[in-house]
């Protein structure tokens, strides 16, 4: 039997944040960027993870500046966010301001004029005529072939590259079930030894490559959330949902739960115009489950526009940033109660007051309790709760009193 790999206590009280960098400032640097990250610190954000800084392929580019997702040399920098000494300065500054630093890495595919087309051609799959291609309709990239043993050494190899040069604390590795789990179980078995504490996310929603990985994407639950918003499926989906990760998953199983993030914000918009009413519930819903919250650049503001994908389409950041508080409370409870700890049997929510309208559950750990009542429906709603709390965002207490939410409301009550 394989044995386990090393997972770091600390992830079971984290979040993430998912950083665009090319819209995040009108600068679409790191240097720009490495000036906000005060102000996410302040917010409760723990790990930052950046979209590909890799160079983008020109061959086959989608629009101007083509997709992140392309890549040319997986050991260089994308000269529009700056240097590789500027991006060793922006890991060094976070990891001052006790934040973790992750990439996104690319394994099933690279552009077309990646440097390994020319150098090492056979590290390609090739078609019945012998060219390189891809298999699921992505037009600007080609799939990688990671049955030469070859090729996966590169990648292993590339991939220490950003660990030893730049002290970064891990991965988000995009459609990471697109690569064979086999890989992912050699790379992690080579990388761990270089830094403890690596943390692994990977874009997939399947049960087997949690054997690898840290933590992997809610898909189910986003689009079940959006088909309640709409009406096409009651709330108990909800439920269903939820009850299908609690018995199929590992019980050790981080999952990353969110409203949005670039696929999602860029293709199908943001999480106003897909959740509209209920996208602040939500929010509260994927903050407070037992899981990771996930959070995309400009949602604390909030950023209600679509943000282009390959082209400069900067966010228009106001300050202060509306749903700063917001997320500080949230994060900040996630935090210091121990009963929002994440993937822990002993703290699993338990759902109270079934109703078609109110979505309501308790996490307890020993003498520490949080309610959390969202309101998914337009009209004003009171619920009982029993014991003696206090509300999160307003300090309002509470005690053997009805809680009264408004239509699309919410609160998070915790016991005092």
């Amino acid at each position: 039997m394989t044995e386990p790999f090393y997972h770091a206590g600390w992830t079971h009280t984290t979040n993430i944040y998912e950083v665009n960098l090319r819209q995040y400032t009108r600068e679409g640097t790191f240097a720009a960027f490495s000036r906000e990250m005060p102000r996410l610190k302040d917010m409760g954000i723990e790990v930052l993870w950046f979209m590909p800084i890799t160079p983008i392929s020109i061959e086959k580019r989608k629009g101007t500046l083509g997709s992140y997702y392309a890549c040319s040399d997986y050991t260089s920098i994308n000269p529009e966010f700056g240097t590789l000494d500027d991006f060793k300065q922006l890991v060094r500054s976070a990891h001052e301001l006790g934040l973790r630093v992750i990439i996104d890495w690319v394994a099933n595919h690279t552009g077309w004029d990646h440097r390994w087309t020319r150098e090492h051609p056979d590290f390609y799959r090739k078609n019945q005529d012998g060219q390189f291609f891809e298999a699921h309709g992505w037009e600007d990239v080609i799939d990688l072939n990671y049955d030469n043993p070859a090729l996966r050494q590169a990648v292993i190899d590339a991939m220490k590259f950003w660990i030893r040069e730049c002290d970064i604390d891990g991965y988000r590795c995009d459609m990471a079930m697109l690569v064979p789990l086999e890989f992912w179980r050699e790379a992690r078995t080579a990388l761990d030894p270089l830094k403890k504490e690596l943390f692994w996310l990977a874009e997939c929603e399947e049960i087997a490559y949690h054997e690898v990985f840290d933590a992997t994407y809610t898909w189910k639950f986003l689009h079940k959330m959006e088909a309640v918003w709409r009406k096409e499926s009651p709330l108990g989906g909800l439920d269903e949902v939820l009850q299908y990760y609690d018995t199929m998953f590992p019980p050790d199983a981080l999952r990353a739960y969110f409203t949005s993030n670039h696929d999602e914000n860029s293709h199908s918009g943001s999480e106003y115009e897909r959740m509209g009413d209920a996208a602040k519930a939500f929010a509260v819903l994927c903050c407070t489950w037992n899981g990771l919250p996930l959070i995309y650049s400009g949602q604390e503001l909030p950023n209600y526009k679509r943000l282009l994908f390959f082209e400069k389409d900067f966010i228009e950041w106001t300050q202060p940033c509306a749903l700063h508080e917001f997320y500080k409370k949230l994060l900040g409870l996630r935090k210091t109660n121990p009963a929002l700890r994440a993937a822990d049997p002993a703290t699993a929510p338990h759902r109270i007051y079934p109703d078609d309208r109110c979505f309501a559950f308790v996490r307890k750990s020993g003498e520490s309790e949080v309610l959390v009542f969202l309101n998914f429906s337009g009209e004003p709603l009171s619920v009982p709760a029993n014991g003696s709390y206090q509300e999160l965002f307003t300090g309002q207490r509470i005690n053997n009193g009805p809680v009264m939410l408004p239509p699309w409301g919410y609160g998070v009550y915790e016991k005092k």
